[in-house]
């Protein structure tokens, strides 16, 4: 079984898959699609095989779950956003109620690193800008596609977080990934592996077909922004993550850890 996030990019990427484009003899995936947050939760009771999960997760879930060297979504001087009703400056968070689409998401420990004194308001992905617009959230940490439709509602930025983890470190911000079970046995992990590598490569060689199949989860968006969004998060990365990822990842997960918001520190693993 597979799991994914409803939104454009993991569609895109999962397009192959999901339509059999890229099949197997000794494996059929059976896909679920939740929201990040609860699949990062699911991930802690080792609920799926395959799943996507936040690299913030991984220090909580990598007893039972390795990442795959595909699949990665990858911010590069670019990323999730903090966003408001009116212009703000970051010093101005401080202290705030913000809303974010979960702890476990990579999105809340990067601004965690950023402005540790504020209030977080859970709720899930696609109500972050309702939250705000409700005022019961002074600003709203936004992931997926209202990273390119906030504008349009009216909303401010005021801090992109992949574009500060560049200028800070020269490094993109990774901020999803997918793991396996770490107790599939090695045949099965190289297989799952090479169907994941060969679906993202396949939607990249065939974009039109994937983007309109991946077109039914991008909410509020026309094809060219969806096109932008995919192309924003489906990339070279994605295909596989190389050593620049799992480099970023680790000072990632370090720093969380030396800040005292991850329990222990892991050293990233990943299944080819």
């Amino acid at each position: 079984m597979s799991a994914h996030s409803p939104d454009s990019d993991d569609a895109f990427m999962f397009y192959g898959l999901a339509t059999r484009k890229v099949r197997s003899a000794t494996i059929t995936f059976r896909h679920v699609l939740e929201d990040i947050e609860t699949l990062n939760r699911k991930a802690m009771e080792g609920a799926y095989e395959l799943t996507a999960i936040s690299y913030h997760a991984y220090p909580h879930v990598a007893d039972k779950y390795v990442l795959m060297a595909s699949g990665s979504s990858v911010g590069d001087g670019y990323g999730p956003m903090v966003v408001a009703t009116r212009p703000m400056e970051l010093a101005d968070l401080k202290g705030k109620k913000i809303a974010i689409p979960g702890t476990l998401t990579t999105a809340y420990l990067a601004f965690k690193l950023i402005e540790p004194d504020f209030t977080p308001v859970a709720v899930p992905f696609d109500k972050v800008l309702d939250a705000v617009r409700e005022r019961s959230a002074d600003a709203g940490l936004i992931i997926h596609e209202a990273q390119l439709t906030y504008a349009k509602g009216g909303f401010h930025r005021v801090l992109d977080l992949g574009r500060w983890w560049k200028t800070e470190y020269d490094l993109p911000l990774p901020l999803g990934a997918n793991a396996l079970l770490r107790s599939l046995d090695g045949e099965t992990r190289a297989e799952c592996c090479r169907m994941m590598r060969e679906s993202i490569q396949y939607a990249l060689d065939n974009h039109d077909e994937a983007l309109a199949y991946a077109m039914q989860f991008a909410r509020d968006m026309d094809t060219r922004l969806a096109e932008k969004f995919v192309g924003m998060y489906v990339n070279h990365y994605t295909v596989d993550c190389g050593e620049l990822v799992p480099k970023a990842a680790q000072m990632l997960l370090d720093k969380g850890y030396e800040a005292g918001l991850i329990p222990r520190r892991v050293e990233l693993e990943f299944a080819r």
